[in-house]
C-alpha cells in the first residue's frame, strides 16, 4: 500500500510541476510582451544584464514562455514527450537564469530553485506517475451498491 501512496504523491508532484511550468511560461510571455511593446517600462542596467537587444530578448521570452506552457499542459496529460521536452527546457531555463543573476539575484535564485524542484518531479518515479494518471478517476457503482449505502445510512442511529 505504501508504494501506491508514493505513486499518488508523485502524481500530485508532477501535476504541480506541470502547473508551475504553465505559470512560469505565462510570466515569461508577459515579460516578453512588455519588452516588445513597452520597452520604456523596462529597468535594465547594462552593467549587470547580458542581453543582445531588448527586441530579441522579448521574442526569446515570448517563444520560450509559449513552449513552457505547452509542455506544462502536456505534463498534465502525462505525455512522455512533454516530460522529456520539459527536462530539456527546464535545464535551459535554469542556465539562462545565471545570465540574469547579477541584475535580478532574488528572482534568478527563485527560478533556479523552482527549476530544480520541477526537475526532481520529472525524473523521480515517472512510471508510477504514468500508471496513476492513466487509471480511471473513481470506480463506478452499481445500482445495488448505491442502494446498500443508502440503506446503511438510514439504519445508522442519529448523532447527539
Amino acid at each position: 500500500m505504501a508504494a501506491k501512496r508514493g505513486g499518488a504523491a508523485m502524481t500530485g508532484f508532477v501535476v504541480f510541476a506541470g502547473a508551475l511550468l504553465m505559470m512560469t511560461g505565462l510570466i515569461n510571455v508577459f515579460e516578453g510582451l512588455i519588452a516588445l511593446f513597452a520597452d520604456k517600462r523596462l529597468v535594465i542596467t547594462r552593467e549587470h544584464l547580458i542581453i543582445v537587444g531588448v527586441t530579441g530578448w522579448g521574442w526569446m521570452l515570448v517563444i520560450f514562455g509559449l513552449l513552457l506552457m505547452a509542455v506544462g499542459a502536456g505534463l498534465l496529460w502525462a505525455q512522455t514527450w512533454a516530460r522529456l521536452t520539459a527536462i530539456v527546457l527546464v535545464c535551459l531555463h535554469a542556465v539562462t537564469q545565471i545570465a540574469w543573476l547579477a541584475a535580478y539575484p532574488v528572482w534568478s535564485l527563485l527560478m533556479i530553485a523552482l527549476d530544480v524542484l520541477v526537475l526532481f518531479a520529472l525524473t523521480a518515479r515517472w512510471s508510477d506517475v504514468r500508471n496513476e494518471l492513466d487509471r480511471p478517476a473513481a470506480p463506478t457503482w452499481t445500482g445495488q451498491e448505491a442502494a446498500d449505502l443508502a440503506s446503511a445510512e438510514r439504519r445508522r442511529p442519529p448523532l447527539g
